[in-house]
């Protein structure tokens, strides 16, 4: 094995074993919030700091509920087509008993 391989293997192995650590927390701190969410931790930071991020805080130390940085992430859904004409074609048969 090569010294390049190597060091890609170890970089993959310390990703995997991040990602596995932050799986099992339901609590984060902000380098590990800013991993599962893909922001940075600078972004983490402003958006803590404009309140637009559920956070707790307790002796200065920023924490993140993983499951509400989930819901918070998910908040805005896309409709797809489908669900957009289903939303129309109720719309347009609920409208017309009114009358």
């Amino acid at each position: 094995m090569t010294a390049e391989m190597k060091e890609y293997m170890d970089e993959r192995f310390d990703r995997l074993e991040r990602a596995a650590m932050i799986g099992a927390k339901p609590v984060l701190g902000v380098e590990e919030a800013a991993e599962f969410t893909g922001y940075t931790t600078r972004g983490i930071y402003q958006l803590t700091r404009e309140k637009r991020i559920p956070h707790y805080k307790k002796n200065g130390r920023l924490y993140f509920k993983k499951e509400e940085l989930v819901d918070w992430m998910t908040e805005r859904k896309v409709l797809t087509e489908n669900e957009i004409h289903g939303k129309a074609v109720t719309y347009t048969a609920l409208s017309r008993h009114k009358r």
